[in-house]
């Protein structure tokens, strides 16, 4: 008897109005065995991303009906899929934006599609791979880590976070007390710090330390100017 194994191909739901260039995006991401899947409705978006259930999204900032930065908000509430915004406009802020509203990347138009793929399969690496390892939970100043549900928890409650708040939270505290510095963090998170904007890290830390404070433990991420970053543990009183 021949075992046969059946490999799903990874779904990318991508979220483009330019009829052209989403088939020209949707040929050449085929070729890399992706699954692609385009929106109809622009309407419906919500809807045919609860259909699709896609492994990561890419999506336009100009569309019709809302923008992206809508449905990245919409998307959010409901799911810490991976996310990939692409933009024809150069305001560094509609970057900042993106990445406070819980984006992976971001991709400016027109690009090379070598550096889109790169950033793809660096998305997709970091999203569910890492994951994947036998050690889940973490104890950080009295609060339990889950790798596996990307959650930080207490006593002052639950948490949330993107899969990329979860990767430097994680390379911070296992380097607990000591300086990470900004290259050696965008070189684990990004695998090749050419494709990434010194901008880009900054957003991310701000961002979980935002929600950190939520549970009393964003002063906890402290910021060495010119060097990085550190994960604070306390030593408890007794």
């Amino acid at each position: 008897m021949i075992n046969s194994v059946v490999v799903r191909l990874l779904k990318l739901l991508l979220i483009e109005d330019d009829a052209t260039l989403f088939q020209e995006i949707k040929e050449r991401l085929m070729s890399w065995s992706y699954e692609i899947y385009g929106i109809a409705d622009f309407s419906q978006v919500m809807q045919e991303f609860t259909r699709v259930k896609p492994d990561l999204v890419i999506i336009d900032i100009q569309l019709p009906k809302f923008d992206g930065f809508h449905w990245c908000r919409m998307i959010r509430t409901h799911s810490n899929v991976p996310i990939l915004f692409l933009s024809s406009r150069d305001h560094p802020s509609d970057m900042v934006m993106s990445l406070q509203l819980g984006a992976d990347d971001f991709v400016q138009k027109p690009f090379h599609f070598d550096v889109l793929i790169a950033k793809i399969q660096a998305i997709l690496r970091r999203a569910y791979n890492y994951s994947t390892e036998q050690i889940e939970l973490k104890t950080w100043n009295g609060a339990t880590i889950d790798y596996q549900k990307n959650t930080v928890s207490n006593e002052a409650g639950s948490i949330d976070l993107t899969k990329n708040e979860m990767f430097i939270l994680r390379q911070l505290i296992e380097k607990k007390n000591k300086i990470v510095t900004r290259e050696a963090l965008m070189k684990r998170l990004w695998d090749d710090e050419r494709f990434v904007s010194d901008n880009t890290l900054t957003v991310n830390v701000n961002r979980l330390r935002k929600k950190l404070d939520e549970i009393g433990l964003g002063h906890l991420i402290e910021t060495k100017v010119g060097q990085g970053y550190i994960a604070v543990e306390e030593v408890p009183f007794i």
